[in-house]
């Protein structure tokens, strides 16, 4: 039986004098170019084949440079990019990035609205409907207080093939469980919906984290979702401010290594090519 590629789910590229990172801090370490040349060592040091790069910007330029990156690069194998879902016509906009057989889906910094609920009272749901009809995904980026909103999204929009990033963000530092256990119990009841084990690392105590900090955490999202609904991802280089790229991806090795080798396969590479339909 051949082996399952092995995939890094979620990570990012960026050009800091090329696009607005207004959402970094001034004087973050973060500030500064990262691209496929510093990520190809990396993945291969720990026996990762491919990845799928999440947009970091609201603009579709930003993913139209994502796609030109993936027809370079073997390594990358999917890009989730950005579109203004509240737009009428944003159906322009993807059938120009989807002339690329790299674009498969979209998502909206949707933790930086002020409005919780902004997917469901902005206009966003017509956005989504579009996505469902041209079989792309959506990735949820939402923290504890969104959860309770993406229910409602998938109830006006019951086929939408959607993933939550980086477990929706639980207070890991100060080992707070709820509301965020009750909250994603009900997103994880709704079929189809899937969720990264990602971005940990930097919800925790960025100096003094240890395995234990995100086990807790990493077991109930394996409880909720069952290891065919799970797909692992490093966040890089958003998790350089907490942790190295092998130290979080050995983290995770290490939290599941009582897995069966098939839940383990799903999780670090099949979940991942079945739910973005990566070419792999």
């Amino acid at each position: 039986m051949p082996s399952v590629p092995v995939v890094d789910s979620h990570h990012h590229f960026w050009q800091i004098d090329r696009f607005d990172y207004s959402w970094m801090p001034d004087g973050s370490p973060l500030a500064t170019n990262y691209g496929p040349d510093d990520l190809a060592p990396l993945v291969e040091s720990v026996g990762i084949n491919y990845t799928v790069i999440v947009q970091a910007v609201s603009s579709p330029d930003e993913a139209h440079w994502l796609l030109e990156l993936a027809e370079r690069y073997e390594f990358i194998a999917g890009v989730v990019g950005w579109v203004d879902l509240t737009d009428p016509e944003v159906g322009y906009t993807l059938d120009e990035l989807q002339r690329s057989k790299y674009f498969k889906g979209v998502r909206h910094i949707w933790e930086g609205e002020e409005d919780p609920g902004w997917i469901v009272n902005s206009g966003a749901i017509n956005g989504l409907q579009e996505l469902v009809r041209r079989r792309l995904t959506f990735d949820f980026l939402a923290k504890p207080p969104n959860l309770p909103f993406i229910p409602q999204v998938m109830d006006q929009v019951p086929d939408l093939r959607a993933v939550v990033d980086h477990i929706a963000k639980p207070l890991i530092a100060d080992h707070v469980i709820e509301p965020w256990l009750t909250d994603l119990r009900k997103v994880a009841s709704i079929n189809g919906i899937h969720c990264k084990i990602s971005g940990m690392v930097t919800e925790a105590d960025h100096q003094n984290w240890t395995p234990d900090d995100l086990r807790p955490y990493v077991h109930h999202v394996l409880g909720l979702f069952g290891s065919d609904r799970l797909m692992f991802g490093t966040d890089w280089p958003v998790s350089t401010l907490a942790a190295e790229y092998k130290t979080v991806t050995d983290t995770a090795r290490g939290i599941l290594d009582s897995l069966s080798p098939s839940a383990n396969a799903d999780i670090f590479g099949g979940t991942a090519a079945r739910f973005y339909r990566l070419d792999i």
